[in-house]
């Protein structure tokens, strides 16, 4: 059994075939999932788990250089936009075991976000129930 890092074993393996650019989703329960995108669905009920705790869980164990996010969370969950703010400033967060590097933080239009996330590598579904909480990540490189 592993000692650290992420336990679930598809997120593991899809963080671990993640080349440079390669990205990924994380995605509250009411995105669409592309078909032939992988879904890796973690939702067990509305709100659990959190589109934050998976976000920190992932920021913890992942090389990522961009955040994409919907222009539309600007004015429809400012939460969460705070959140990744934090979360990708590359200060030490309460719920990170490791301060996540700082990323750069973009916006598209949701519509565009939604085309976006048929190149993804992996939808990951939490169970989020709030408008918006979804994030596109793109890997970096762990050397430099």
């Amino acid at each position: 059994m592993k000692k650290h890092g992420i336990l679930n074993s598809h997120i593991s393996k899809i963080l671990s075939d993640l080349g440079h650019t390669d990205y990924i989703v994380v995605a509250d329960a009411g995105l669409p999932v592309p078909e032939g995108v992988p879904k890796i669905d973690l939702a067990l009920k509305l709100g659990v788990p959190s589109f934050q705790d998976v976000v920190d869980v992932i920021a913890a164990d992942m090389v990522i250089e961009k955040v994409t996010l919907a222009e539309e969370i600007k004015h429809e969950n400012e939460r969460a936009l705070q959140q990744i703010t934090r979360t990708f400033s590359g200060e030490q967060s309460e719920n990170l075991q490791l301060a996540a590097q700082p990323a750069v933080i973009e916006f598209c239009s949701h519509e565009q976000f939604k085309e976006l996330t048929r190149h993804a590598k992996a939808i990951i579904r939490t169970g989020e129930a709030k408008p918006y909480a979804n994030c596109i990540l793109q890997a970096g490189v762990n050397f430099g």
